[in-house]
């Protein structure tokens, strides 16, 4: 029986490395190809079949309980997919395989294919809408900023919690016209504000090492699919993260509903969208701030990927040269 116990960890522990490294992999390097050809939903369609088709030779059990994007018409894993041999754990899977199809159809910076596999039952169950967000890094105390706060009030709050002045914050913020308000309010603070066209996963991230990527906090309005993916990279690298679905129609009401979210206006923090064990992995499709993009040679296809894991709060990244590009 102990020997039953130690295979079935190391399946795990297999499945939650290497493995999971090569479906995301897959998925940049099929976007890769049709950068900047302004073709969005063949990029996002090359992405998504490179991801499943992947996600099918792993040993688990798998349900996807996020799926691709609905609001955008795109090609979907879907929700209540199910995938992999069918013979190993049962898993929820969180899934973005293109993380901003526009930034790959321009070929612009950070575009990235992204996955979370937790315990069953461990992932927020959240509908394609809306979502309102606010993210930090760790090592501050708990809940040093607010989701229902004005965004200067949060944003002098994090000053006074780093022991800065809040012209020293700087906020990322999607660039879309329904952020207008909040940015004036986070430049009437005195912070700065990084303004990004796509790509909130990477945004909220970005918080858990503002040495290195310069943003402090994330916050605004982006899809409750990309906050359960951002809430699964902080729960294995930590910080804060609060948010709520954006439950503004009958017709949205109804799809909440059929997900099983009974308190629709439910104040979420990182430990109720993911709990238990987790991992998260990111491959670079064009190159950002956080990951490079996939290169091409002749013969070598080059890639990097991170994953995090949140049992051990292990974060490994990996630089991967694929040599056999016909098969790739």
């Amino acid at each position: 029986m102990a020997s039953i116990a130690v295979r079935q960890t190391s399946m795990i522990e297999r499945i939650f490395s290497i493995e999971i490294a090569r479906v995301t992999e897959r998925a940049a390097v099929a976007a890769a190809r049709l950068r900047g050809r302004g073709a969005e939903k063949k990029s996002d369609q090359a992405a998504v079949d490179a991801m499943r088709r992947e996600l099918g030779n792993l040993p688990i059990d798998g349900t996807v309980v996020i799926g691709e994007g609905e609001m955008d018409e795109a090609p979907m894993l879907f929700i209540g997919e199910r995938l992999g041999t069918k013979f190993g754990p049962k898993v929820d899977i969180a899934v973005d395989p293109l993380e901003g199809t526009t930034l790959c159809a321009k070929n612009m910076p950070g575009a990235i294919a992204t996955l979370a596999m937790a315990d069953e039952g461990a992932l927020l169950h959240a509908p394609d809408i809306y979502m309102d967000k606010i993210a930090i890094g760790p090592g501050y105390p708990k809940d040093v900023v607010d989701l229902d706060a004005p965004g200067d009030e949060n944003i002098r709050s994090l000053a006074k919690a780093k022991g800065v002045k809040p012209e020293a914050i700087t906020a990322m913020i999607l660039d879309r016209p329904r952020h207008a308000e909040l940015i004036a309010a986070v430049r009437k603070a005195g912070a700065a504000v990084s303004l990004i066209t796509d790509g909130d996963i990477a945004g909220v991230i970005h918080t858990a090492r503002p040495d290195r990527t310069g943003i402090d906090i994330y916050l605004g309005i982006g899809g409750a699919p990309e906050g359960v993916l951002a809430a699964a990279a902080l729960r294995c690298i930590g910080g804060q993260m609060q948010t709520r679905l954006i439950v503004d129609t009958d017709e949205k009401r109804e799809r909440t509903a059929r997900m099983g979210i009974k308190e629709p206006r439910k104040k979420y923090r990182i430990e109720d969208m993911v709990r238990g064990d987790c991992l998260f992995a990111a491959t670079g499709v064009t190159d950002g701030p956080m990951l490079s993009g996939v290169k091409f040679d002749k013969s070598v296809i080059e890639t990097e990927t991170v994953v995090m894991r949140s049992v051990t709060g292990t974060v490994r990244w990996i630089r991967a040269e694929h040599r056999r590009v016909d098969k790739f």
